[in-house]
């Protein structure tokens, strides 16, 4: 697989859906390394989850995929709606839903059907009538516009082709006032063309990362303000189990990615009483 330019949007969708196709039904650590890439359900707790966090979960909601715990820059409230962008096995959309509570709605959305058939599973299990999967791609979110509140995603925006229209995507859906609370990976150097151009680097998170720059401008020109991206220089330390030996870990790290659209308030119109 070569970059962005020289490999058709619909290619690289079709290798990385085929990858998370395989990981529900695959055994621990076999899709790949621990990580964003394979299956490791022990794997969340080096990503900023909490033991009592993952304890509470349903079974087959961790599959231990990410690059860091999104929640922590969400500050979710009772009654928000919430987003998941890429929400495979569904652990932020459970873990969301206790923090909104039965008032509060959360959805969560990916492209790969056998995630969503094993997460709709898991809510099934854990009886959260708050929550609901949709099958789309995050670059078209099956979702209206306006209608929420918080969007979270946890090492996802980096597998997509088109960066710049998923962060259209979520200003559309988002409500005047509504944030962006993202854990991604980011480039951070450029890496070796035989890397980035490595079919397991790109649907494990790394080959396809942006550079900071360039995801803090498609944010601003989507619309946002407010935007922050503060690489996480310890996350190198587990980026460097995900491919053991490639040294990938040199040239990419995750991050905090934070944003908000602006409503009248903030632009200091309308009654803000």
């Amino acid at each position: 697989m070569k970059s962005d330019s020289t490999v058709s949007a619909d290619s690289l969708r079709d290798e990385v859906r085929a990858h998370y196709a395989a990981i529900p039904s695959a055994a621990v650590g076999a899709a790949c390394a621990p990580g964003c890439c394979g299956a490791n359900p022990d794997a969340s707790l080096d990503l900023g989850y909490t033991k009592s966090e993952l304890d509470a979960l349903p079974e087959g909601a961790n599959l231990g995929l990410g690059c860091g715990n999104p929640q922590e820059l969400a500050r979710l409230k009772r009654g928000e709606r919430v987003l998941d962008l890429g929400s495979g096995g569904g652990i932020d959309c459970f873990l969301a839903a206790k923090q909104v509570g039965p008032g509060g709605r959360v959805i969560g959305v990916d492209m790969t059907p056998e995630m969503l058939k094993n997460a709709r599973a898991a809510r099934d299990r854990m009886g959260a009538a708050n929550v609901e999967f949709r099958l789309g791609e995050i670059e078209h979110l099956p979702v209206a516009d306006g209608s929420i509140d918080v969007i979270l995603s946890n090492c996802v925006v980096n597998l997509s082709p088109d960066k710049p229209q998923v962060f259209r995507e979520a200003f559309r859906v988002l409500a005047p006032g509504g944030r962006l609370a993202i854990r991604d990976v980011v480039a951070t150097a450029p890496m070796p063309t035989e890397l980035a151009s490595d079919p397991r680097m790109v649907a494990g998170c790394v080959g396809n990362a942006a550079p900071v720059q360039q995801l803090e401008a498609a944010l601003r020109e989507a619309g946002f303000g407010n935007v922050d991206v503060e690489v996480d220089e310890s996350s190198r330390k587990v980026i460097a189990t995900w491919f053991p030996g490639a040294g990938v870990e040199n040239y990419v790290a995750s991050a905090s990615i934070t944003a908000h659209k602006q409503s009248a308030c903030d632009c200091g119109l309308g009654d803000c009483a």
